[in-house]
């Protein structure tokens, strides 16, 4: 396919290290048709104002819970966890329309992009009407998402999500999970009507939400459903230590060592957290293929733990990070914690390095997460190569962090000396996105604010 557009880059990350005179063309699906270093800029080619980099998938979000950001960081009484923060944003779950849904999630993913996100994977469960009526079109809340999308530029893969229990050896859903419920039937009739519509950058795959959610048999129907069908299937997994005890206690078996056994695990599979796993878990996953997403700054807000980031590194399992509850929502300060954890535990320095390979931690997790996000989301092929979606940003030197420094210091810089977005422009399928959503999606977004928390003064 011919080139449509010629960007000349004087400094790109490519094939994970800082490349000079990059020449990049995009083709008319918006995808790099071709990329050539140490090449002088041709005549017509648009020649960027700092280095290229490439761009990063949020590989798991839960948009609705954009809207409860802030308004859970209070302590009355008790003891606050997981579970009590789970109950309170429940009372947001329950009541969220489409409309509102809509108005969020622009807001969120126009902050994403932002945070240096051009594709968000929707680990979507919020399936019907909050009082039990029926929409028109069953689903309603996942095209809401798919138009927030498109309002603000982004890229999605919608997973609905597959619901069927409150927890090991229930029988259904609580009361206020009612909203969630769909089988493997439902969920993969979804995701085939959102690949249907042929939307500009949505694709769908398939998603369970947890073995406690999600039982045994819905897990085999879902597979049989799927098929060898090449599409990425993510579970939550081995969160919270009160699950690992529960799945301990139902079913004889850690979460991870059981979705290894029974689940049949493949490269298509996302484990989202997999904070807690045991190094024979580690080994069972890297055998499978499957890939994992941690979410630093939600697991932090949240006091799920640490994952085990050395040993998940060092058995070469595809890694990758996600928003989910929104708290953090840009890529920086998912590296930074990713690595400033294991710093703090293991009161050392550069934890993520592998000298001798990658001595730069920042780079070794960037890397990591350029390559994993495109699995998660259902890609070959992601970043600044032939093939995958003309994606990028583009630095600007003289951000905060930045300035002054040698070329083979940027990325470490960027990870772990910048503030906020030390970017001048984000670029999709070919094209730079405005730096802020119109004003019209942040109204729409307060709006929808005052709606849902009116009763909360």
């Amino acid at each position: 396919m011919a080139a449509l557009k010629r960007l000349h880059a004087p400094l790109a990350w490519v094939e994970g290290r800082w490349q000079r005179d990059v020449l990049l063309s995009v083709d008319a699906s918006g995808h790099w048709s071709e990329v050539t270093a140490n090449v002088p800029a041709p005549p017509g080619a648009e020649v960027l104002a700092g280095p290229l980099i490439p761009s990063l998938v949020n590989a798991h979000s839960h948009a609705f819970q954009r809207a409860f950001v802030g308004l859970a960081e209070r302590r009355e009484a008790g003891q606050d966890d997981f579970w009590s923060w789970r109950d309170r944003m429940y009372a947001l779950a329950l009541r969220i329309s489409p409309q509102q849904l809509r108005a969020v999630a622009s807001q969120l993913y126009a902050e994403l992009l932002r945070g240096g996100y051009t594709q968000v994977c929707e680990f979507h469960y919020l399936h019907h009407p909050a009082q039990g009526q029926a929409f028109d079109d069953e689903l309603d809340m996942a095209w809401a998402l798919a138009e927030a999308a498109q309002d603000a530029g982004i890229g999605l893969t919608l997973l609905p999500v597959v619901y069927t229990r409150s927890g090991f050896g229930a029988s259904g859903l609580r009361p206020d999970q009612h909203r969630f419920a769909a089988d493997a039937d439902w969920a993969w009739r979804a995701s085939q009507r959102v690949m249907a519509a042929g939307l500009p950058r949505v694709n769908a795959g398939v998603a369970l939400h947890s073995l406690r959610g999600a039982s045994p048999a819905d897990m085999t129907r879902l597979r049989q459903l799927v098929g060898a069908t090449d599409v990425p299937i993510h579970i939550h997994v081995a969160e919270q230590t009160a699950e690992v005890a529960d799945c301990l206690q139902a079913t004889g078996r850690r979460p991870i060592q059981w979705l290894a056994e029974e689940g049949g695990l493949d490269p298509r599979w996302q484990l989202v957290h997999a904070t807690h796993a045991e190094p024979a878990e580690i080994e069972a996953v890297a055998r499978s293929g499957a890939g994992i997403v941690i979410c630093p700054g939600t697991e932090a807000n949240l006091g799920d733990g640490l994952a085990d980031l050395p040993r998940w590194l060092s058995h070469g399992v595809p890694l990758t990070v996600g928003s989910d509850s929104q708290v953090t929502r840009g890529w920086v300060e998912e590296l930074r914690w990713l690595e400033y954890g294991q710093r703090l535990t293991a009161r050392q320095r550069n934890v993520a390095a592998a000298p001798g390979t990658q001595a730069s931690s920042a780079a070794r997790l960037f890397d990591a997460a350029v390559t994993g996000g495109a699995r998660a989301a259902g890609f070959a092929a992601w970043g600044l190569t032939p093939g995958a979606r003309a994606d990028a940003m583009v630095l600007n030197r003289e951000a905060d962090g930045l300035r002054g420094l040698p070329d083979e210091a940027l990325l470490d810089a960027v990870v772990f000396g910048s503030n906020g977005s030390p970017w001048q422009s984000v670029w999709v399928a070919g094209r730079a996105r405005p730096w802020r959503a119109p004003g019209r999606v942040g109204d729409a977004f307060e709006a929808a604010m005052r709606e849902l928390w009116r009763s909360d003064g």
